[in-house]
């Protein structure tokens, strides 16, 4: 057992940097006595601290570090230790200019920023190891030490020599013959058939900016990079402290006001393999003008989901704020007893931990007004403070759930490969394919009914799930057809739709037409795939009413499947735009068209209702509220979260126990705005 494993705290605390405080000795001493009173048992440190702990080559010092650990161990505090590489010396850059990255057109970078390291550099990758060594025997033994935190928010990509030598062995290693690159990436197309190794560059704007096939394997190569750069952080650690587990902080993004996904640079499927606990910084831009507050938990439970899927265990949220952020246009403090809210969505939706960025705010620099716990003004009097305190105590009454597990029958097959090849391939329409916004509409239907959904890779198990959602699935081998349709012959129901298993794992346009085994999952063929302009739609008729689609409309030749909805509209009127069939044990369901919502909520009731998905709900459904659970040793633990600003009333099905404030429930209930509940069955 590893000793996070041993902790039975949930972790509350986060990003503590001493080393911008230590020309201010009563501001560190403040800081232990301000950690107790929030409640604070877990700091995060050394982020960025390589500067302070080897301000000149060779030359260390640990002296401010041994005193961290010295302190938060007798306050009965972890620390997870992070390694600097996210942040290198001037030094560095300055003696080994080659640590520095190049980008695509050549130039290469000055010191500066953060997180823009050579991930092949020899001379960093030493480096590093070398700092890594040095952090291990120093407090590998150190009773406070709970876990590593391995370099930080590791992305981006690097065009140097080496990374382009890198490049090329990967390719060797992956096709073995130039014949077999050219044939993968089809390179006859324009007459750039490849005929010498030295040929074979990374994409670029100044080259090739517009072959599918090798964006494609240059994003894998780039996951492979950071991984393999990752590993050689993580060996001496491993060596050295085998019982401290590791992790790296995963992320989300928005490419504009109304997104909030999983990031899509990284293959974090295939990344959360080399991890021991998974983690990631949870940012949603809450009380946002664009939506209302439970859209976006909304959108933020879908990434909680899919971090807890990785490893179907309890992840950690690394890094959150108390109130704002600075990087968004404008940044927008939580309202009142908003941080309690959207902190306990992480732990109900499977996090063991709240940690922060930042623990006190910056005085100068970059994120000098990104929100804390402890503000400029360095007082426990202060809104956000008490709010801080006041979590901290709450999790402290429910620790008995930390580790509690999830138990999911329904889950989303999200494919970083089929993202990829999405945003890079031609034709359609370009600024409307959006699969992983398209894969959230999908889920809202289960969200609001509190059905717990997973959100998953193709690799993993398909067996322990009553239904899979595979909406636009554009990429798909062999392998994850013949799953897939074991998985349904098996008696598993599936959902799939237009964009689906049009290419192969190189980007290939598949020869024939659709696949011989998806037409048999099927029952059906796809003959032409339509895009709509933004101001078109179509209507489909299905189960006595009629909806809007838009976007896309596949074509359907049928084999097999019955129609369940017609298309009402266009040259393609009264064909099928809603399919489904028996296979095996189970069934199939291809749904043609991009729908709204109200059809979505409409189409997967009938599911819902067929597979019981419903049975662990305690309350009638409230799209305002939103209730997921966790179980540990046979006991269920619901949260029930009103993610609005006025009072909600909802319906309890049984009689409750409230854990926070020691009370039984049943009936009506009035929730206040912002309000939490943590309830669990009145026997425990």
């Amino acid at each position: 057992m590893s000793r996070y494993e041993k902790e039975n705290r949930f972790l509350h605390g986060g990003d503590y940097s001493p080393e911008q405080w230590l020309d201010y000795p009563n501001v560190l001493k403040q800081d232990l006595a301000l950690m107790k009173e929030a409640h604070i048992n877990t700091i995060t440190v050394g982020v960025f601290s390589w500067a302070s702990l080897e301000p000149q080559e060779g030359v260390y010092d640990f002296s401010w570090l041994d005193q961290v650990f010295e302190d938060v161990h007798q306050m009965g505090g972890n620390v997870i230790l992070a390694t600097p590489s996210g942040g290198r010396p001037q030094w560095l850059s300055e003696a080994y200019p080659e640590v520095n990255r190049t980008n695509q057109l050549g130039q290469k970078h000055q010191h500066g920023f953060r997180h823009n390291h050579c991930y092949s550099s020899p001379v960093y990758r030493q480096k590093v190891g070398e700092m890594n060594q040095k952090l291990a025997e120093r407090y590998g033994n150190h009773p406070a030490l709970l876990m590593w935190h391995v370099s930080n928010e590791y992305s981006g990509e690097c065009f140097c020599d080496y990374c382009q030598e890198n490049w090329r062995d990967w390719l060797k290693n992956k096709y073995g013959s130039l014949e077999a690159i050219n044939h993968a990436w089809w390179m006859p197309f324009w007459s750039h058939t490849y005929s010498s190794w030295e040929q074979v560059l990374p994409p670029s704007l100044l080259g090739e900016s517009k072959n599918h096939g090798m964006d494609l394997d240059w994003k894998r190569f780039n996951t492979d990079m950071t991984i393999d750069f990752f590993l050689n952080e993580v060996r001496p650690l491993k060596a050295l402290t085998p019982d401290v587990p590791v992790t790296t902080n995963f992320m989300a993004e928005g490419h504009d006001q109304h997104d909030f996904i999983t990031l899509e640079g990284i293959d974090y499927g295939k990344f959360a393999q080399y991890v021991d606990v998974v983690s990631w910084d949870s940012y949603p831009d809450w009380h946002n003008p664009y939506e209302s507050l439970a859209e976006t938990a909304m959108k933020s439970a879908y990434v909680h989901d899919h971090y807890y899927s990785l490893k179907q265990q309890p992840f950690l949220v690394m890094e959150s704020t108390p109130s704002f952020v600075n990087w968004h246009q404008f940044n927008k403090s939580k309202r009142p007893g908003a941080h309690i809210l959207t902190a306990m969505q992480q732990i109900a939706h499977g996090s063991d931990s709240t940690l922060y960025f930042q623990w006190r705010q910056s005085r100068g620099n970059s994120e000098k007004y990104h929100g804390s716990v402890v503000s400029h003004d360095h007082s426990n009097e202060n809104r956000v403070f008490k709010e801080v305190a006041e979590y901290g105590r709450q999790l402290e009454v429910i620790s008995e759930i930390k580790g509690a597990k999830k138990d999911s029958r329904v889950a989303i097959i999200y494919d970083w490969d089929s993202n990829w090849a999405l945003k890079r391939g031609g034709g359609f329409g370009r600024p409307t394919r959006r699969y992983p916004q398209t894969l959230q509409d999908h889920y809202s239907v289960f969200w609001k009914q509190d059905i717990a959904v997973d959100i998953i890779t193709s690799d993993q198990d398909f067996s322990q799930y009553d239904l899979i959602l595979a909406p636009m699935l554009y990429l798909m081998t062999e392998e994850t057809m013949a799953k897939l349709s074991d998985y349904v012959q098996a008696g598993g129901q599936l959902v799939s739709s237009y964009f689906t298993g049009m290419v192969n794992e190189t980007d290939l346009v598949n020869i024939g037409g659709w696949p011989q085994r998806l037409q048999d999952l099927f029952g059906l063929t796809v003959t032409e795939l339509e895009t709509l302009y933004p101001e078109e739609t179509n209507i489909i008729f299905y189960n006595g009413k009629t909806y809007a689609t838009q976007d896309y409309s596949a074509i359907l030749s049928l084999k097999t499947a019955d129609a369940i909805g017609h298309y009402q509209t266009d040259f393609y009127k009264e064909t099928p735009a809603v399919t489904t069939q028996s296979f095996g044990q189970g069934k199939t369901y291809y749904l043609a068209a991009r729908t709204g919502r109200d059809f979505l909520a409409d189409f997967y009731a009938t599911i819902i209702d067929d597979l019981a998905l419903t049975r662990n709900q305690v309350i009638t459904p409230n799209e305002a509220v939103s209730v997921q659970s966790r179980i540990k040793n046979g006991q269920r633990y619901y949260f029930v979260m009103n993610f609005s600003d006025e009072k909600q009333s909802v319906q309890l099905k049984r009689v409750l126990k409230d854990i926070l404030n020691e009370e039984t429930l049943a009936g009506e209930l009035q929730l206040d705005p912002y309000a939490v509940l943590v309830l669990t069955d009145i026997s425990h």
